[in-house]
This record gives C-alpha cells, structure tokens and sequence, in this order.
C-alpha cells in the first residue's frame, strides 16, 4: 500500500468535511462529493444479510451512492463525531451520525442509534479510490418505522421501501449469494418461536 504524508491525509480529510458541509447545505451530494473520487473508485456497504450496494466507478458513485440513495435524504446531515488518520496505510476511517430534519415530540431529534462511519482508502491527488459506510442496519429500521408512524418519511424514501418490499432492486444492490428458500426462512421463524416460549 502507497504510504503518504500525515499533512496531505490531513488536508484531504479538510476538502472532504468541507465538500460534505456544501453538500449538506443544497442537498446536492453527487456535485460536491463526486470530484473527490477516482473514476475507477469503489464504494460499498451492507443492506442485510443477503445483499450489498455497490458502486463501481465515480459514474456510479454519483449516479447511484450519491444521487438515487440519497433521494429523500436531502436534508438529513451527518456529522462526523472523530476521524482516525493511517498515514502509512492512506486510510481514514470517519464515524458520524445519522439525524433526519424532524424533532420528536419531546424536542429530541430523530437520529439513528448506534455507529456509522466511512472507512476510505486514498489514492493521491486529493481523491478517494475506495470507501466502505457501516451502520448499524437495525436501528435504522427502527429509525424509520418511527418516522413512518409519524409520517415524517419523504414520499421519495417511501416509495424505494415499497420498491424493495414488492421485491424491486434500487440501482447498485446486488445479492451475496442465493436466497433461502421459504421453507429455510419459515424454519427460523419456528425456531425463533421455540426459543421465545421454551427457552430451547
């Protein structure tokens, strides 16, 4: 792995905090995060245990990471709590927060429990070549059911929800490996069940 200097992993990680803040402030991600990819970049992160987005080319991040998943999320931010700078490795590791533009009504904010963060792998010339999100999947459900009971949802994320539960794809979603079968699933269920009422 290419070795680069703290100040220039320092200054990139600034560009990067700065692009986002923009990014945040018009609700245009692709415009202001894209030029900080490689056009052969990767991005990736987990949607459950069967399936992964990911995205191929700066194209793609822009097109897909940045434009179709972040429809509806337009003014959400994410800020960013610590970030961790290897040198040696050119690797950044970024953990931020998820917080949707609603107050509950105690006037806490909607936000997703748990850890979220990016890890990246820079490539030279203030651009990333790869970059792996890691949330915590299941507040996130939990986070949207909230706000679907209160209707806080925008009608964009409403409708990838009904998209993926009538068995659509969203652009960039691919599956890790064959899917179990009904029958697989329903024996989980039964054993979930078992457990629950015998404790075995």
């Amino acid at each position: 792995m290419a070795e680069f200097s703290r100040d220039e992993l320092e200054q990139m990680v600034q560009r990067w905090m700065e692009a986002n803040k923009q990014a945040e402030a018009e609700g245009n991600w692709a415009k202001h995060l894209g030029p900080l990819y490689t056009e052969d970049a990767e991005y990736h992160w987990n949607v459950g245990p069967n399936q992964e987005f990911v995205a191929r080319s700066r194209q793609q991040i822009e097109d897909w990471a940045l434009g179709v998943q972040m429809e509806g999320f337009e003014n959400w931010s994410y800020p960013y709590d610590r970030i961790l700078i290897d040198e040696k490795q050119g690797e950044v590791v970024g953990f931020w927060r998820q917080v949707a533009p609603a107050q509950r009504p105690d006037g806490s904010d909607y936000e997703c429990e748990g850890v979220g963060g990016s890890w990246f792998r820079y490539a030279g010339n203030y651009q990333w070549e790869w970059q792996r999100d890691f949330f915590d999947f299941g507040n996130i459900k939990s986070l949207f059911m909230e706000l679907a009971a209160e209707d806080k949802l925008e009608p964009a994320v409403k409708k990838k929800i009904s998209k993926l539960a009538r068995g659509g794809q969203i652009e960039g979603h691919v599956q890790i490996r064959t899917e179990r079968s009904l029958w697989n699933k329903l024996k989980g269920v039964f054993a979930m069940v078992r457990i629950v009422l015998l404790g075995r």
